[in-house]
């Protein structure tokens, strides 16, 4: 930024910037540790824990996010509502199924501090089951951030020569057939 004048420095470092990630084929907590960084502000060099100076996050597949193992049936979520008997368990499994943004808006809500400024940070986190973008927030966006896991190709999505060309591990014999 040295090109740039000390007013729009400032301007550059003291701005809410909108951030896009995207969550498919993601680990849920790997995405909510980088929305978490960028809605406290902790990624600018003027970051103080008492200052509000968190920056919007756009979340879009919140829908194809993937789970390792078998985290989909194991992994429990569970509230109170205070009452007796209230007490309520879900898998994330089922809590995807109901709703597919839960799963990434509880990541990212347990990853933030717990004070009061919680509830305005996640004002600021803009989740989206799909790609579908509403204009409005489309037109803020900044800058995209990086997945933090490379997603591999499907098999389909080879082409025919980069199948052919990829090492083969055991050559068949002419008469082998497979029944």
């Amino acid at each position: 930024m040295s090109g740039f004048t000390k007013s729009a420095q400032q301007w550059a470092t003291f701005a809410r910037s909108w951030y896009l990630i995207d969550a498919k084929m993601q680990p849920p907590g790997k995405i909510a540790a980088m929305c978490s960084v960028r809605l406290q502000g902790k990624h600018k060099p003027i970051y103080h824990a008492l200052s509000d100076i968190g920056d919007h996050v756009v979340v879009i597949n919140t829908r194809h996010v993937a789970f390792s193992g078998n985290k989909w049936e194991q992994k429990v979520y569970s509230s109170h509502t205070g009452y007796p008997g209230g007490f309520k368990q879900v898998t994330a499994a089922q809590l995807h199924q109901k709703d597919p943004k839960a799963i990434m808006k509880l990541a990212v809500y347990g990853m933030l501090p717990r004070n009061l400024s919680r509830r305005t940070m996640m004002q600021r986190l803009h989740l989206f089951p799909d790609d579908v973008i509403p204009e409005d927030i489309l037109r803020n966006i900044t800058e995209e951030l990086p997945q933090p896991r490379t997603v591999p190709k499907k098999l389909s999505e080879y082409t025919q020569e980069e199948r052919e060309a990829f090492p083969r591990l055991w050559t068949p014999p002419e008469d082998f057939r497979m029944k």
